[in-house]
């Protein structure tokens, strides 16, 4: 029986962060990767589509891939790679291209949002940020994935990749797997601690509020903290009213396992639920660290499973991409005469 495979991808537009690892990276190790054959991917194209320094999204990419192994991600186990060293991916995204429409591509949320604080400074925004979608939807498509372990804010790309995968089907014969959409049921839901009405992102220009998987615990401490929180006394769970709260104890929750309604109960005072916090969030993070260290120590090891892992899409990717330039009307190339052939 075939397993479920899984395919999910980060980008290296900035330090990962807390919120990147309970929201997501934290089950990868320990559920998905355990339950499907599964794909982690260091989605650095992705990355092109802002302005960006090409020393910064190599280091970036390499810390990455990184800290998914140092997260729990066993390429005994997964596969685990960077984007820009398998061809298929770009390959295929073109094909899609030409399934897409220019309405489905403007209507994306991401796209608009970006495009519109792009315009009110002047300036506009790469045209591949546009089309970023569509190579979401080839990263996808091409491995044949099963399911997407995504937040709610890419949930609206994945649909995008199954209506892709449905049209190409129709049109030029049954070739993609048909994805599904997977919002994990207790992924922690992260805020900024000095804005807790938005996430705590990784791209962030102030990390004052982001608690980035790399923080001295001192630093950590200190970020906790220094938290917003609410006007009022009273220890309450309400993150329509209360999210500064809200977010500590949803982080007290995901780091000691608890329920942050029944945590609100424990504490009287926001000071002691700040302080607890901060060292649930250190005691997370030591061992990630810690590992971290180890594989910084070898280089090698790392480069070794990404060429590995590379190696390993390559080879699951290629044969639905090749079938996918054989639907669409395109001929394959023509092989060279073997020698004995020729005599």
């Amino acid at each position: 029986m075939e397993m479920t495979r899984v395919f999910s991808g980060i980008q290296p537009t900035g330090h990962l962060t807390l919120g990147n690892y309970l929201g997501a990276m934290r089950r990868w190790a320990e559920v998905d990767q355990h339950r499907a054959d599964s794909l982690f991917c260091v989605v650095d194209l992705h990355a092109l589509t802002v302005d960006h320094d090409p020393a910064r999204v190599r280091r970036l990419s390499r810390q990455t891939a990184t800290l998914l192994l140092a997260a729990g991600l066993d390429p005994e186990v997964c596969t685990v790679f960077l984007q820009s060293h398998v061809d298929e991916h770009t390959r295929l995204s073109y094909l899609l291209e030409c399934v897409a429409t220019d309405g489905e591509m403007r209507r994306m949320i991401q796209y608009k949002e970006k495009a519109a604080k792009e315009r009110e400074r002047g300036g506009s925004v790469r045209l591949s940020l546009l089309t970023y979608p569509v190579l979401m939807a080839a990263d996808i498509l091409a491995y044949g994935t099963d399911e997407v372990p995504v937040g709610e804010d890419q949930a609206q790309h994945v649909e995008l990749t199954r209506d892709l995968a449905v049209r190409f089907n129709q049109r030029y014969g049954h070739t993609f797997t048909v994805p599904r959409t997977t919002l994990p049921p207790v992924a922690a839901r992260v805020m900024n601690l000095q804005d807790p009405t938005r996430k705590m992102g990784k791209s962030d220009d102030s990390g004052a509020g982001v608690v980035y998987l790399l923080d001295e615990p001192d630093v950590v401490r200190k970020k906790v903290l220094r938290a917003v929180t609410d006007s009022g006394r009273e220890v309450v769970y309400d993150r329509a009213e209360r999210p500064g709260l809200a977010n500590l104890l949803d982080i007290l929750a995901a780091c000691t396992g608890g329920n942050p309604e029944s945590l609100a109960d424990v504490y009287d005072s926001y000071g002691s639920l700040k302080k607890d916090t901060a060292e649930a969030v250190v005691e997370v993070l030591r061992p990630l660290q810690a590992r971290h260290r180890e594989l910084c120590a070898d280089p090698s090891y790392v480069e070794g499973v990404l060429r590995d892992g590379a190696e390993k899409a390559r080879a699951l990717a290629r044969p639905t991409v090749d079938t996918a330039y054989r639907a669409i009307g395109l001929l394959p190339p023509v092989a060279e005469p073997s020698l004995s052939a020729a005599r």
